[in-house]
């Protein structure tokens, strides 16, 4: 069986997935409620600033650190979880907001 091309990871498609692991924590409230506490967000910050980088980047950092929770995702968006990382290398690296 063959298996589809990787997507080629771009600056758009780390920020695509960065919104989609938003999204994914946000809508379970134990994350949520973890996520906002270690960020030292509130839901309001949240919707100001998800375009913004350091949020994106604290997003992937936040799903990086737990395994369990990167493979639940990752399942349930189709994305493969060596994506992640890269994803958030290259957001990372450019902090500029």
């Amino acid at each position: 069986m063959l298996r589809p091309k990787p997507q080629r990871l771009t600056e758009d498609r780390a920020e695509a997935i960065a919104l989609q692991v938003l999204a994914f924590v946000i809508a379970d409230p134990a994350q949520s409620s973890r996520f906002l506490s270690l960020t030292g967000s509130s839901p309001d910050d949240l919707r100001g600033a998800a375009s913004s980088r350091e949020l994106q980047t604290a997003t992937l950092d936040y799903l990086l650190s737990d395994e369990s929770l990167l493979l639940s995702f990752c399942q349930e968006a189709g994305i493969d979880p060596s994506s992640i990382g890269p994803a958030y290398q290259l957001l990372a690296g450019r902090i500029d907001d």
